[in-house]
């Protein structure tokens, strides 16, 4: 049984937030799917992921491809799950259902926190997972370092 994680990007933008989440859910060992609105957006995030240079090597590709199941991070618009991933991370106010967080090891949400359109989905996110019994925790980097600021047990 998973949780999801609500990350409330204020200080740092998603394309530097990512990374450092991927490198640390492959580190546990994960695959990962990165889930987004819009394929132009996942197209945009390839490109970033590809120029973390010399900081950073992150083996990723766009869904759609001949080797989607074998992508340690596989970017892409649909619910589905081509390469088993463990670790889900929702972009851009993609969905992520009950079902899923149960079935996953852990969702990642990030938005952004000068939206208030996202901050207001995100709020709603929270609110029918944790109606729906999942986990979750909220986590917010106004202080300039990730801290912790709610937590929802599973029922």
């Amino acid at each position: 049984m998973g949780a999801a994680y609500f990350y409330h990007l204020t200080q740092n933008s998603m394309e530097v937030t990512l990374p450092r989440l991927l490198e640390k859910a492959r580190g546990a060992g994960w695959k990962i799917v990165v889930r987004g609105r819009e394929q132009s957006r996942m197209e945009w995030l390839d490109q970033k992921l590809w120029m973390l240079g010399d900081v950073s090597f992150l083996a990723h590709g766009l869904a759609g491809g001949p080797h989607d199941a074998m992508q340690p991070v596989l970017l892409t618009t649909t619910t589905e799950l081509p390469n088993e991933a463990a670790c889900v991370m929702s972009v851009d106010g993609a969905d992520v259902s009950a079902e899923e967080v149960n079935t996953v090891e852990r969702v990642c949400i990030l938005f952004d926190g000068h939206d208030q359109e996202a901050v207001q989905h995100a709020r709603g996110q929270w609110k029918t997972l944790t109606d729906a019994g999942c986990a979750a925790q909220y986590w917010s980097e106004e202080s300039g370092n990730w801290q912790k600021k709610a937590d929802s047990e599973s029922t």
